[in-house]
């Protein structure tokens, strides 16, 4: 595990620049506005089978790693989290688990389609339809915010971490998960052999679905793309956060934290 150290940052600024996770994609969508339709069309149709690729995709310790990131952020017995892209509820299941209280958690996502998969799962906690950037909640109502692998989804990274700063509570933390691409050349070229190649296939296989498959193609693409971890570090310092840091696990699994100010 390695950690860069953490940097305390003043206050954002009203109208910080935008900053798009990564360019337009033009083999899934023809422009920056036909982004959010097809991620929420693609996302609604593989719903289904989206907890039987995290686990194949993550060796069967996606669960694990998650609650331990919850941990290792700060999140203790009691606190009232809000995930953000909560998808099927792997990192909300995580934070049920570590607040130790039902109702405490909140579950947000765009997607319909994931968030009837979340309730058959059993995720014993409320449920929201909505987007990050435009949280529907009041200021100063959360001690955590957290977002699983769903950054590169966001259309713009400093309005949804203004949005993430002003629903916490002074002193509360932020916790974005992301998978990032390796330094080494060879590092990248395995993880693109297995993300590119590797979990398509087997996901077709898997599931018979061609959607399916799609979207493992349009994951990586995304993280391929993706800007640097230092445009997102910035990001957060940029909407205000303080001890702004990320730590890596594994060479690949990226914990970004911040705190707002007390």
């Amino acid at each position: 595990m390695s950690t860069e150290q953490p940097t305390s940052r003043p206050a954002a600024p009203e109208k910080p620049e935008k900053i798009a996770p990564h360019p337009t994609l033009s083999q899934y969508y023809g422009s920056p506005e036909q982004r959010q339709p097809y991620i929420d069309r693609l996302f609604d149709e593989t719903a289904q089978h989206y907890d039987w690729i995290c686990r194949v995709m993550s060796f069967g310790s996606g669960e694990m790693y998650r609650r331990q990131a919850l941990e290792r952020a700060g999140a203790r017995p009691g606190m009232r989290v809000l995930d953000v892209a909560t998808g099927t509820g792997g990192v909300a299941r995580g934070a049920v688990t570590v607040t130790g209280e039902k109702g405490l958690v909140v579950g947000l996502d765009p997607s319909r389609g994931m968030l009837e998969q979340c309730r058959r799962n059993g995720v014993a906690s409320p449920l929201v339809e909505g987007r990050g950037e435009i949280l529907p909640f009041a200021e100063r109502q959360f001690d955590l915010v957290s977002m699983g692998y769903a950054l590169r989804h966001v259309p713009d990274l400093s309005l949804a971490f203004q949005e993430y700063l002003r629903v916490l509570k002074p002193g509360g933390r932020v916790l974005i998960l992301e998978i990032t691409r390796p330094r080494s050349a060879l590092g990248r070229a395995l993880l693109a052999l297995y993300m590119r190649v590797a979990v398509p296939l087997v996901t077709r296989i898997g599931t018979g679905s061609a959607q399916a498959q799609r979207l493992m193609r349009y994951y990586w693409d995304t993280i391929s793309q993706c800007v640097a971890p230092e445009v997102i570090l910035q990001a957060l310092r940029g909407a205000g956060f303080q001890d702004v840091s990320r730590s890596v696990m594994g060479g690949i699994l990226s914990e970004y934290n911040g705190r707002r100010p007390s």
